[in-house]
């Protein structure tokens, strides 16, 4: 009989989460970087008529057409002119490609999930649940955002039909070239 004593080595779990934080308005927010991606400058958008009014257009970027959603009009705040720094985070909802529109990128940092809040209860109504949590970078602090959430199942709807709509025009459009 041996008297070895084994001693197991348990693969570290990593604890971190790497977030993109944005402007909207004065307001930081931020989205999980595995949900973007790429970051671009914005693009010549072609308005397309009878979307939702949070819609700004949609971009061709490689070919691809690609709604853009207004985080300024998604949340119902003033919409300036662009300015150098607003940017288009180009993400992946559910298997469909979206651009998200924001004021600017601040950074990519990285925060222990401990780190991470839940939100705050007193949130009430379909808004909160654009939101997964919160979490603090200095004195400001950073509402996490929910993807799934920006759009509701009916404006998901409406976009799968603005997407095939827009996908069928650019099929009729090459045919008269």
């Amino acid at each position: 009989m041996s008297n070895a004593i084994s001693t197991k080595v348990e693969p570290e779990v990593r604890e971190e989460v790497q977030l993109a934080c944005f402007r909207v308005g004065e307001q930081l927010y931020a989205l999980n970087i595995m949900s973007i991606r790429e970051i671009i400058r914005p693009l010549r958008l072609t308005a397309v008529p009878k979307a939702p009014p949070f819609i700004e257009g949609v971009i061709n970027l490689r070919g691809a057409v690609i709604p853009v959603v207004d985080l300024r009009r998604r949340f119902e705040l003033a919409v300036p002119e662009n300015d150098r720094r607003t940017r288009v985070l180009i993400t992946s909802l559910q298997g469909r490609i979206l651009g998200l529109q924001v004021d600017e990128v601040t950074e990519v940092r990285r925060y222990n999930r401990k780190e991470v809040l839940p939100a705050p209860h007193f949130i009430k109504g379909p808004d909160a649940e654009f939101f997964l949590g919160v979490c603090r970078r200095d004195d400001e602090l950073i509402l996490i955002m929910n993807l799934e959430k920006i759009l509701s199942s009916e404006e998901r709807i409406d976009l799968a039909d603005l997407d095939s709509s827009v996908s069928a025009g650019s099929k009729s459009t090459e045919n008269c070239k």
